[in-house]
């Protein structure tokens, strides 16, 4: 037996029998009186009165009443500009000493979202939590002396102004402990290649030095790195490189969608844990393996709000209407669509991140990501989540045996009438025509969707459907992408990307 691993794996086994039942509203109470009491004397914190609401009875109450919603824009506009002008304490303390840039989903520029050393430590914080919920999936003890491959983006991080700035799974990767350098892959050498397809090639090169037992990252891009690794190699299968591969950590999306092609790239089974890292903070991950559904970091400098998610309460670019209602922790119900708002230890308030989740467990304080705000297909009433999305296509590829890992869907006007035209991926050879997956396509959305069926016998009159090599997903996602980082697919595209979209497919075919 591994002596190594099984020390490591009884530290983690009794750090979990430590953890006592977590208290999730008590710690966001404490969170959010925490977070008004350090900033309160910052520009922010005096202009909505900090001190106010920390006296009032009801902190959260006072809160919702004296502090309105922001997006990123309005943050950058009416605070974070102040940073760039060399001005301290403006939404926290001091100045942050990182910037992570997320070009998002939508955006033609990238945001720059401040980082603090605080917000480092809660990234850490939460990372350590993970690790030690490992204790409930029952690993064997040589797990804990493989290796790990961490692919993010590029950490060759750029000095700018007194600070560094670059993606944030580049930033958590340049502030990983010393004592798990020993694990991580594929190391700080080939980290820091900017360019993603230099990175890879370097990685397949390397991928028989390393015992790789887990992968981390976003879907997508995993494939295509597996993808690389195993062509370089000549084999049917990653596990043929890696034979102790036993656990993939996803995050930021949905991972249903990929599940299909991504198991065909392993030689067996390994367990998917579920994370939710954002940009703004280490929101949520997954604890046990009865579910795939994610438990929020409660205690860990993130305040939780969350609003209905409503078509009268959102905009047309996507924010909040500042007249829409908003629940606590303790108001939220199962199985209910909410935009999520978060404040943290890196001076967002009651911030838009620009997610939708649902609670598939509200004393757990377990959610599943469900969607984007901006990615809601309402042209014409049809009233389609991305969540609603996924399932639709999760129900072709079982209905007809298919791998389809990525789409993007748009409303487009056709002879002057509506129609949703989905670009679909897939690099199978599909005897069925695309004629018939839409016919079935826009039957499961009819089925699982009242407003939708509405829509479809009013003002959507038909659906198209395009099937596309995975190769041109993957070029419009590098063709976006910020120093090699990783860019989420728009599941869903205004009328400006969709054009963009199809001239890019022409000249890519």
């Amino acid at each position: 037996m591994a002596i190594i691993g099984s020390l490591i794996k009884g530290a983690i086994d009794v750090a979990g029998n430590f953890v006592s039942e977590t208290k999730h509203i008590e710690n966001q109470q404490k969170v959010l009186k925490n977070l008004l009491e350090k900033a309160k004397d910052t520009a922010f914190g005096k202009y909505y009165g900090f001190q106010q609401i920390l006296e009032a009875d009801d902190t959260a109450k006072a809160f919702q009443e004296k502090v309105p919603y922001f997006d990123y824009h309005q943050m950058q506009e009416q605070w974070w500009y102040k940073l760039h002008e060399g001005l301290e304490d403006i939404t926290w303390p001091g100045n942050p000493s990182y910037y992570a840039l997320s070009s998002g989903t939508t955006g033609k520029t990238s945001k720059r979202i401040p980082v603090t050393d605080e917000m480092i430590e809660s990234i850490r914080n939460a990372g350590i939590k993970q690790v030690t919920a490992l204790s409930n999936f029952d690993m064997p003890s040589d797990f804990f002396e493989k290796e790990i491959m961490m692919l993010g983006s590029s950490t060759n991080l750029q000095e700018k102004d007194g600070h560094l700035e670059g993606e944030i799974s580049g930033i958590s990767a340049s502030n990983i402990p010393f004592w798990f350098q020993g694990y991580y892959k594929p190391g700080k050498d080939i980290a820091q290649i900017d360019d993603w397809d230099e990175r890879v090639k370097h990685i397949a090169e390397n991928a028989k030095n390393w015992d790789i037992g887990a992968l981390s990252g976003i879907p997508s891009w995993m494939e295509l790195m597996l993808k690389e690794v195993i062509d370089y190699h000549n084999v049917k299968n990653i596990h043929e490189v890696w034979p102790n591969l036993q656990v993939y950590t996803s995050g930021g999306v949905a991972f249903e969608p990929y599940e299909k092609s991504f198991q065909a790239l392993m030689g067996k089974p390994i367990t998917v844990i579920d994370t939710y890292l954002a940009s703004e903070g280490f929101l949520a991950c997954q604890m046990r393996p009865e579910t795939s559904s994610m438990e929020l970091v409660t205690d860990n400098g993130v305040y939780f709000e969350f609003v209905p998610f409503e078509p009268d309460y959102i905009n047309p670019d996507g924010s909040l209407k500042q007249d829409a209602p908003v629940k606590t922790l303790a108001e939220v119900e199962k199985d209910v669509d909410y935009v999520l708002l978060i404040s943290t230890v890196s001076g967002t308030w009651r911030y838009l991140i620009g997610d939708t989740i649902a609670f598939t467990d509200v004393e757990r304080a377990e959610i599943k990501i469900t969607g984007r705000t901006k990615f809601f297909l309402n042209v014409v009433g049809s009233q389609l989540s991305v969540n609603k999305m996924n399932k639709a296509i999760q129900e072709l590829e079982e209905q007809f045996d298919i791998e389809l890992p990525e789409f993007t869907v748009a409303a487009v006007k056709i002879d002057g009438e509506f129609h949703h035209v989905w670009h679909i991926g897939t690099d199978q050879e599909i005897s069925v025509s695309e004629e018939e997956l839409a016919e079935a396509l826009d039957q499961n959305l009819k089925d699982a969707n009242k407003n939708y069926s509405v829509a479809r016998s009013k003002a959507l009159k038909g659906v198209k459907v395009n099937l596309l090599p995975m190769e041109i997903f993957y070029e419009w996602s590098g063709a976006n992408k910020k120093k090699g980082g990783q860019v989420k697919m728009e599941k869903v595209m205004g009328e400006e990307k969709y054009e963009e979209f199809t001239e890019f497919v022409k000249q890519n075919s």
